[in-house]
């Protein structure tokens, strides 16, 4: 079952790229996303949106600042800026325009080779009934995950703050999957040992063999279809957070120069070296 278990793997990356980043692995429940050498870990501390000209970055769904055409407003009052600082504001802002909309086309997409991964290993093991339940599952992830990073329009938003989290992947959440595995695990367990038995063979072992020659089978096709979508999914993954390290040192920058932003960092990354 080394096929299998290859393509297991590759599912399993493109699952923990999308939960893992909601997983609040950090004491504070911020979105984060990282490679698995660490030499880039990046998470977001505030709910951004971006529309032209303007960006908003909140909490708990009370605005914190926001940039519109080249004008600063900290919790709702407007800062008063100098060229130097509005140059830094503008550029900044800029930025963050440019990046967010690539996380969320990496968090989609990366949720949709997750569904077809899953879908893939999963339904030959338990049968269809259950595979229509796996379905069942992503899609109820599907749609949570359009609640924090969507586009609607010209308009982009990541909810990245622990309020947006546990609203989205909160109890009822919790509830709604337990309740699917619930209803759905005793007729999964009767398909695989079904499927164990029928394999070629008298003995256990010669069945054994055949369920495992069947299940390399089900791993060629499954990395056939996703495994270069996930090596170039991983790729993109890695330039998001090489721009986002860039993201972090121009924030570092004009937090500096403006001191009305100086307790809110948006971003926060360990390397923070600016590229000339």
């Amino acid at each position: 079952m080394k096929k299998l278990t290859a393509s297991l793997g590759l599912t399993a990356f493109v699952l923990a790229t999308t939960s893992a980043a909601w997983a609040g692995e950090d004491k504070d429940n911020h979105i984060s996303f990282g490679r698995d050498d660490k030499q880039c870990e990046v998470s977001l501390n505030y709910d951004v949106s971006v529309e032209p000209s303007k960006l908003v970055v909140s909490e708990a769904k009370k605005e914190v600042y926001r940039i519109e055409l080249g004008r600063l407003y900290v919790n709702g009052d407007k800062v008063e800026l100098n060229d130097k600082q509005q140059a830094l504001v503008n550029q900044y802002a800029g930025e963050v325009s440019k990046q967010l909309p690539e996380v969320i086309d990496v968090v989609h997409d990366t949720v949709d080779i997750a569904s077809t991964a899953v879908s893939m290993a999963l339904t030959p093991l338990l049968g269809d009934a259950a595979g229509a339940k796996i379905d069942e599952m992503m899609d109820g992830m599907s749609k949570r995950i359009d609640k924090v990073a969507y586009q609607n329009g010209d308009k982009f938003y990541l909810g990245a703050t622990e309020s947006s989290i546990e609203d989205t992947f909160g109890k009822e959440f919790e509830q709604e999957m337990e309740q699917l595995v619930q209803s759905s695990i005793g007729s999964m367990m009767m398909t695989l040992g079904s499927e164990m038995m029928k394999g070629d063979g008298e003995s256990f072992e010669e069945k054994m063999n055949a369920f495992s020659a069947k299940m390399d089978k089900v791993g060629d096709d499954i990395e056939a279809q996703i495994e270069q979508q996930a090596t170039d999914l991983e790729a993109r993954a890695d330039k998001l957070c090489d721009n986002f390290q860039q993201l972090a040192a121009l924030e570092s920058q004009m937090r500096s120069e403006v001191p009305a932003l100086r307790d809110y960092p948006l971003v926060s990354a360990k390397q923070q070296t600016l590229r000339e």
